[in-house]
């Protein structure tokens, strides 16, 4: 498997996918920096980032993925003596690490950025969101490269940033946010940093600041992951028929 994730990242030199994983968390910092500052910097940051750009950057990663091969037709993937579930799992363990390195390089831009401007979060709280941010997201990877795939880039794109918005606004404040993947990483930003998903800060007392919904959240995101990765991965192992 080690070796199937190497050969994806290989086929990631000289493509968009290598620029995006610093273009996003930069322009992230740079937009918010230039339109809030201030106390309000951190803050802004991470709305913008798990609202918008994070969605966008990690559908467009996916999209290329797949159109590397694509564009081939599946015959470079197809006439390999492996089977398409390991190249498939490759691909989503690639793009797993790709989100979690762009994670981590917007962590360390804000943090720098709180220095400058004032942390709004503790080292551990901003730490802590952004883990948040990272596992709750990892399903969304099988899932756009099923859209990519099946649809195309624009499709899947359109598809995930309006899932997410959607799921976001219209589930994350309540009762049923642990139903709509889409809302739980808005619902989980709630108790650990303490925003709304409209950027506002979460009222004190309010039942949204339990914690008692994290290891739920995190559970229920990592079976979302796992039931997407199965299951397109065993669409994507019929084009062994094709």
């Amino acid at each position: 498997m080690i070796s199937i994730v190497r050969a994806e990242r290989l086929k990631w030199k000289k493509t968009f996918i290598v620029k995006l994983v610093w273009l996003a968390p930069i322009v992230a910092i740079v937009l918010t920096a230039l339109l809030m500052g201030g106390s309000f910097f951190q803050k802004g940051a991470y709305n913008w980032w798990y609202t918008m750009l994070l969605p966008g950057a990690l559908t467009i990663c996916c999209a290329v993925v797949v159109e590397k091969d694509a564009k081939l037709k599946y015959h470079s993937i197809l006439a390999l003596p492996i089977d398409l579930k390991k190249i498939w799992f490759g691909k989503i363990l690639a793009c797993s690490a790709w989100l979690l390195l762009i994670s981590l390089i917007f962590f360390a831009g804000i943090t720098a950025g709180g220095i400058l401007f004032g942390n709004s979060f503790s080292f551990i709280n901003s730490l802590t969101g952004s883990l948040v941010i990272f596992v709750t997201f990892l399903w969304q990877i099988p899932l756009c490269l099923f859209l990519a795939a099946k649809l195309g880039t624009y499709m899947a794109i359109f598809i995930n940033i309006v899932g997410n918005l959607a799921g976001m606004i219209a589930f994350a404040n309540g009762e049923f946010w642990y139903r709509v993947p889409y809302a739980i990483t808005a619902r989980l930003i709630c108790p650990t940093l303490e925003i709304l998903p409209n950027g506002l800060p979460v009222p004190e007392g309010s039942p949204l600041l339990s914690m008692s919904v994290i290891v739920p959240g995190i559970v229920i995101a990592l079976a979302w992951f796992a039931l997407i990765s199965f299951f397109t991965a065993r669409w994507f192992q019929k084009r062994e028929a094709k």
